[in-house]
């Protein structure tokens, strides 16, 4: 929160008070979102975006339960990762409610707990293809095709799932929830060099180089799985365009990335308005 230009936690204290290596001084409009906040230190900006993705899946009924789980590298650390904790609910997140865990999933800081199931997938896709954002989510209709027998997105169906043109990779097997790294070694290895993994009777994972593509993505292939559930719920035969069209429109869309950083912004000017405090630390 601001008040006469310094930043205060929930309880009122000033948390950049004494902090040399911070600058105090942040500029937001409350008809803004927080890319207007200035000189905030990186991993403080990292807890924020992380936040505001969880929230945003929440706003958007991406999310289940308290389970499933959004991971980032902590910046200048690839050996952390920032994890949402055991027991709260996407929507009630805030920056300072994020645990940083190490390689093996263990809390290096936090004051909440880390489910121990956490980071069995994530950690083994951290280490193992070195994605710095890892979105993990049962969100309805990607899952719906996840039970399908070779359920896939059909990628030349719509213009929004030709973003996903050789991106996505299919886990066909299912060993029960994941006790061990096993399980996020087989999930890894479906994932190959791709982007997505679904996996099947589960859920979908999204990776990505930050959490602004990575959670655009998470939004998109949500609402291109909507669709084409829809369609085929007609029973009628989906029409699909040729390869080299939607390889060709997936580059585009690659191109226009500021788009992802555009949504974003807005999703957290929303998220401000419904709770100005919620980037507090």
């Amino acid at each position: 929160m601001l008040k006469n230009g310094n930043h205060y936690d929930r309880g009122g204290n000033d948390v950049l008070a004494g902090n040399s290596g911070i600058d105090k001084t942040l500029a937001v409009s409350p008809n803004q979102g927080t890319e207007l906040l200035q000189n905030v230190d990186i991993k403080t900006q990292a807890r924020i975006d992380l936040t505001a993705a969880l929230r945003s899946a929440a706003r958007f009924g991406l999310n289940e339960g308290v389970c499933n789980h959004f991971s980032l590298e902590v910046p200048g650390n690839p050996n952390h990762f920032f994890i949402n904790p055991q027991g709260l609910h996407w929507s009630e997140l805030h920056p300072s409610d994020l645990v940083i865990v190490d390689q093996a999933g263990q809390k290096i800081s936090g004051k909440h707990s880390v489910e121990p199931t956490a980071f069995f997938i994530h950690g083994r896709i951290h280490l193992g293809k070195r994605k710095k954002c890892i979105l993990h989510t049962h969100m309805p209709y990607a899952t719906s095709l996840c039970l399908l027998e070779d359920g896939e997105l059909l990628v030349g169906a719509n213009q929004n799932s030709m973003r996903f043109y050789n991106r996505i990779g299919y886990d066909q097997n299912y060993g029960g929830v994941a006790l061990d790294e096993s399980e996020g070694d087989r999930i890894c290895d479906a994932l190959a060099d791709k982007d997505i993994v679904f996996l099947q009777h589960h859920g979908v994972i999204v990776c990505g180089d930050n959490v602004v593509n990575a959670f655009d993505d998470l939004y998109y292939l949500e609402r291109a799985c909507m669709v084409q559930v829809l369609a085929q719920g007609t029973g009628k035969k989906i029409k699909t365009v040729p390869d080299s069209i939607v390889a060709e429109v997936s580059a585009q869309i690659e191109s226009q990335r500021q788009q992802s950083v555009l949504h974003f912004e807005a999703l957290k000017r929303l998220l401000t308005k419904e709770d100005p405090r919620w980037y507090c630390i």
